[in-house]
């Protein structure tokens, strides 16, 4: 018998991943995405490239154009599919845009995910449910760790610090931005479903996910929209931290094994940290040294002394929990396989990065 999946934020990055992922495992594959990218990000953020690339490469998709917001429609979905699974990708992704528009942000982030977690618990409590969480749950905490400024990077002081930030750091008493308080209410939501109504939930608490089948924007998509804006020859806007601040890259493919791994043994209410890990870190200023040389142009960059409020300075995210209950996973894209790659997409002038 053919297994079902629902995926939300199915022409998105890490969405329409999965959809390809599992597609050709021979998955019936629904999609839930209304483009709503578009709208929160302008013309960068269109994915309707995206899905015409779907459309044309999948065996098993079928596109649902539903906002996560209707709660009758994801109830009807989810009754008339039963899925083995669901993966839930949509979101408002950015800390900037949520202050304004902040209704729009937490409808879509909290009350979107408690739409599909009353649908399953109703419909299919027996399906597994992996939620895209975000490391903004841990607010500006790990600002706090004490750092070092180094060359061209901040990094942890500390030795015992190395790999980074872990499962155990605290996500009250600490600014979040109304995105990073948007997610961490799903969050919670996911956490007290799996663990209240003992429902398979996980909630992946991401570091930057990145590939070049991202639509990146300048309030979002790191690395996405640092090659595209190399290559375009645009303007990048660094804020704070001397352009030192690090984030951890993971692959949108190294997402989708940890997906299939968790559905494979699945848990109820766990949460796991998900990035590249120490291998995958970058900080801004090496990110754009690494482009310069990859994609032979100069970054344009305007210096804004004010940081981004709740950003992070240096965010490794610590993988030995989920490593530990699912050993046999483990990050098989390098940094230089990231960067080489979005290199190539943006010398190939292909959709992803094209307005």
């Amino acid at each position: 018998m053919i297994k079902k999946i629902i995926v939300t934020g199915s022409s998105g990055l890490i969405g329409s991943e999965a959809v390809v992922f599992f597609d050709t495992q021979g998955w019936e594959v629904h999609g839930v995405d209304n483009n709503m990218r578009r709208d929160f990000f302008g013309p960068d953020g269109d994915t309707s490239w995206n899905l015409k690339r779907l459309q044309l490469m999948t065996n098993h998709f079928i596109h649902h154009d539903l906002d996560i917001r209707n709660r009758e429609g994801m109830l009807t979905l989810v009754r008339e599919q039963k899925p083995d699974l669901l993966i839930h990708c949509a979101a408002q992704p950015s800390h900037d845009l949520a202050k304004e528009r902040p209704f729009d942000d937490f409808d879509v982030n909290a009350v979107g995910t408690l739409n599909l977690l009353e649908a399953v618990r109703r419909y299919c409590p027996e399906t597994p449910f992996i939620f895209m969480s975000t490391n903004k749950v841990y607010g500006d905490a790990p600002n706090e760790r004490p750092l070092v400024e180094l060359e061209t990077r901040y990094d942890y002081a500390n030795p015992e610090e190395y790999d980074g930030i872990d499962e155990s750091c605290r996500i009250d008493a600490t600014m979040h931005s109304l995105f990073g308080a948007s997610k961490t209410a799903a969050d919670v939501l996911v956490q007290e479903y799996g663990l209240y109504f003992n429902i398979p939930t996980v909630c992946f608490r991401g570091g930057c996910l990145t590939g070049s089948n991202h639509s990146g924007a300048e309030l979002h998509g790191f690395l996405a929209y640092l090659a595209r804006a190399t290559h375009e020859e645009r303007t990048y806007r660094i804020f704070g931290y001397k352009g030192k601040q690090v984030r951890d890259n993971i692959h949108s493919y190294d997402v989708c094994t940890a997906f299939l791994a968790f559905y494979e043994n699945p848990k109820a209410g766990a949460v796991y940290n998900l990035g590249g890990g120490r291998a995958n870190s970058v900080s801004l200023m090496e990110a754009i040294a690494r482009f310069k040389a990859l994609i032979g142009k100069k970054l344009k960059t305007v210096y804004v002394p004010e940081a981004r409020q709740g950003d992070h300075i240096c965010y490794i995210s610590n993988l030995a929990q989920f490593k530990h209950d699912y050993p046999s996973w483990d990050i098989t894209r390098s940094l230089d396989d990231i960067f080489t790659e979005l290199a190539q997409r943006v010398h190939a002038q292909m959709p992803a990065l094209v307005s």
